[in-house]
């Protein structure tokens, strides 16, 4: 191969690499229309409700403020605990989410040329005017292969660098965005459990 031909391999090479890190606005859109809330409610009963919280939103409060200690923490290298993540699936069960295929290499919680298109698309949805300001929890999940412990450590590294990403990226406030690794715990396809589609990273409009 010549200078010149070699050239224009890595010329085309990097054109690929470039296009394919471009978010898809319709994808950006589709995540938008599935994390914004369908009844939102008013500013009035908004502060009302603030001023009036019921037990259950205290102790949703309270679970949501501890995943934000654990994500901003520089020393938040371990996986949530058991107990918290069962309180955040229960948090959670009725929120806006998505599911979003984010594709790393094996055993990696790199965000390479796969997976950056993804992550950029997201990016674009958080800064809408419909989310922007949301509290956003990252749920890593695998599929059931290997072991437990190894499958929640992994899920939980890759949420946490969707969420430096997101924070270096895009500027979204760290405080704003909460992650958990699930491992297979919450397989999206229990009858499959090897199946691709159980990779993923749930997105969740966690705000009240």
């Amino acid at each position: 191969m010549t200078r010149t031909t070699q050239f224009i391999a890595a010329g085309i090479a990097a054109a690929f690499v470039f296009a394919s890190a471009i978010p898809s606005y319709a994808q950006s859109s589709r995540i938008e229309e599935a994390l914004t809330p369908k009844n939102p409610p008013s500013k009035t009963r908004s502060l009302t409700r603030s001023l009036n919280a019921s037990p259950a939103d205290a102790a949703e409060q309270k679970v949501l403020q501890k995943a934000r200690t654990r994500a901003i923490s520089v020393e938040a290298v371990a996986p949530a605990t058991k107990e918290e993540r069962e309180e955040i699936a229960k948090v959670i069960v009725d929120k806006p989410k998505i599911d979003i295929a984010i594709f790393f290499d094996y055993n990696s919680d790199v965000i390479g040329p796969k997976a950056i298109a993804a992550v950029n698309e997201l990016g674009v949805a958080l800064l809408s005017e419909k989310l922007k300001g949301s509290v956003i929890m990252l749920n890593g999940h695998t599929d059931a292969a290997g072991s437990a412990n190894y499958n929640l450590d992994l899920s939980h590294r890759r949420a946490q660098s969707v969420r430096k990403y997101l924070i270096h990226t895009f500027k979204i406030p760290e405080d704003k965005l909460l992650v958990a690794g699930f491992g297979f715990e919450r397989l999206k396809l229990p009858d499959q459990p090897l199946s691709g589609e159980n990779r993923r990273v749930e997105v969740v409009n966690a705000s009240n």
